[in-house]
């Protein structure tokens, strides 16, 4: 904003002194030279002044855009691992892991079911009286495919490691975080700002990158869990889509 106004003070200042210079000084024979001189002067400036305030907003069009491409493969790629999770323990360290699990793998689908039972070691201490203690029963009743729980019909998850409007893929990482004493597993899967933005002005980008808001994407990528900490989120606002 702050370049804005200094081209629009620019634009107005210099078109008034060369008006002033041009009556004043100029003799009539070089005037319509550098009239011509002077609007082609006063369009180029007011040419800066307009992409100056154009330019950015197209740019937050364009980012907004592919952003919101990008978050959706995020999400994808989170599902996966957290079924990747439930089902194996741990998260997958690389894309063809995700997808040949995805492939295979099935949930079990359970039923829990609360019964009592004879407690036999205190039936025997009672002499012979029956004592009964509660008891939980766990059921299987079948197994369903995680890829099809998931995507449904859909084979979008072959792709998921693809970044939209690029020819690059995710960087994705996956493993384990001591806390507590804990050995708990951890993932993160991401792709940097300039990467989604690669055809954009560098000067946008630069500034997109240093974004501190909550409104806005902070950071210079966008990313879903994380190496550091234990968490599955992502680390855009909501005006995005839900990021747990």
């Amino acid at each position: 904003m702050f370049k804005i106004i200094l081209i629009a003070v620019a634009v107005i200042l210099v078109t008034i002194g060369l008006v002033w210079l041009i009556d004043k000084f100029i003799p009539s024979k070089m005037k319509p030279v550098l009239t011509i001189v002077l609007w082609v002067l006063i369009f180029f400036l007011g040419y800066q002044t307009f992409m100056s305030i154009y330019e950015p907003i197209q740019f937050n069009k364009v980012k907004d855009k592919r952003y919101a491409k990008v978050i959706e493969k995020l999400v994808d790629i989170r599902d996966a691992q957290l079924a990747h999770q439930q089902v194996t323990g741990k998260f997958a360290p690389s894309f063809d892991n995700l997808e040949k699990f995805l492939d295979t793998a099935k949930f079990t689908i359970t039923q829990r079911r609360d019964t009592t039972v004879i407690d036999k070691e205190l039936t025997k201490r009672y002499g012979g009286v029956e004592t009964l203690k509660d008891s939980i029963i766990i059921d299987t009743l079948g197994f369903v495919s995680v890829k099809d729980s998931l995507f449904k019909n859909s084979d979008r998850y072959k792709s998921m490691m693809n970044v939209p409007n690029t020819d690059a893929q995710f960087e994705m990482q996956a493993g384990l975080l001591e806390q507590n004493d804990l050995q708990i597993p951890v993932f993160e899967a991401s792709v940097k700002k300039a990467v989604i933005l690669h055809d954009q002005n560098k000067d946008l980008i630069a500034q997109e990158n240093q974004v501190v808001s909550v409104d806005g994407v902070n950071g210079d990528a966008l990313k879903v869990g994380s190496m550091d900490e234990v968490k599955t989120n992502g680390n855009w606002p909501k005006t995005y889509g839900d990021s747990e």
